[in-house]
């Protein structure tokens, strides 16, 4: 039976992950942080599901899961690490905190290091194992390649993400295992619930209320046309099994949209961005 660990699998893209791969028989170790959602999944997904406590923030508790994955495995390989989990930290750069920033930067790119750091022995780094190398697939977003006003602390972390995906599918090169970044548009998940939710009344005197305004609308729209995170979770196990998959593959609701909006020249996005959101400098007077 192949074995996958997937961090952040309570909500979202990681629960239909793993309900996913169990469904395609797959063994699952899902990452949660809180004893209660581990004994709910322990529940929902039963025996081929182990739930693993452990925030991807915490290299001690991250090493202590890593060790009870490799003892289960009892000498073989894992097949897949999902680093999935992730946080959004919405709001202008000049009215935010750098300490909400760094928990940004720290939760969705030194999370993965973290993370990937721990498992990649098991991944097929330890030539002791036996069984094929593994695959590490990173949950990125149409972020990761497209600068967003008001999201600044989330796109650069996705922008971070894909480097650190595009530098370690080479250099894992060695040991024949795979990375594969999949970088999704919308999708219906709480972690856009609680974007959208967006608390303006902290930004009251900022001159970015009103856009902040308009982009919690925006986001509200967004996430209901979004994709179901089963879709995203359908294109997570084709990157674990495809005999060839895609190096980064984007995940849209409207992909001739997001396609377009890349192929823009910058300055023209600049431009209707700031219109879309009223950030151009006449939009001061």
């Amino acid at each position: 039976m192949r074995s996958v660990v997937i961090t952040g699998a309570s909500t979202g893209i990681g629960h239909a992950t793993a309900r996913t791969l169990l469904g395609h028989g797959f063994r699952v170790f899902g990452s949660v942080r809180r004893p209660d959602d581990a004994e709910r999944l322990q529940t929902a997904f039963g025996a081929n599901f182990t739930p693993l406590m452990f925030d991807v923030t915490d290299e001690a508790a991250v090493r202590i899961a890593a060790d009870e994955v490799r003892t289960l495995l009892n000498g073989e390989t894992l097949a897949g690490l999902v680093n999935n989990a992730g946080v959004v930290v919405p709001g202008a750069l000049l009215d935010l905190d750098v300490s909400e920033f760094r928990t940004q930067m720290e939760v969705n790119v030194m999370g993965p290091v973290i993370v990937t750091k721990a498992f990649l022995p098991l991944l097929g780094a330890d030539p002791a194992l036996t069984g094929a190398p593994g695959r590490i697939v990173m949950m990125s977003s149409v972020s990761g390649q497209f600068g967003n006003p008001l999201l600044s602390p989330y796109s650069t972390s996705k922008f971070a993400l894909e480097g650190l995906s595009e530098s370690l599918r080479r250099e894992l090169m060695l040991f024949g295992i795979d990375v594969i970044t999949i970088a999704p548009g919308p999708v219906r998940t709480p972690i856009w619930d609680k974007a959208k939710a967006l608390d303006v009344t902290r930004f009251v005197n900022s001159l970015y209320l009103p856009a902040l305004m308009t982009l919690r609308g925006m986001l509200a729209q967004m996430s209901e046309k979004g994709l179901p995170p089963e879709a995203i979770a359908a294109r997570v196990h084709r990157a674990l099994t495809d005999a060839r998959p895609q190096a980064r593959v984007v995940a849209s609701a409207e992909p001739l949209q997001t396609r377009i909006a890349g192929l823009l020249p910058r300055r023209w996005m600049d431009r209707i961005i700031a219109r879309q959101l009223g950030l151009h400098v006449n939009a001061r007077d």
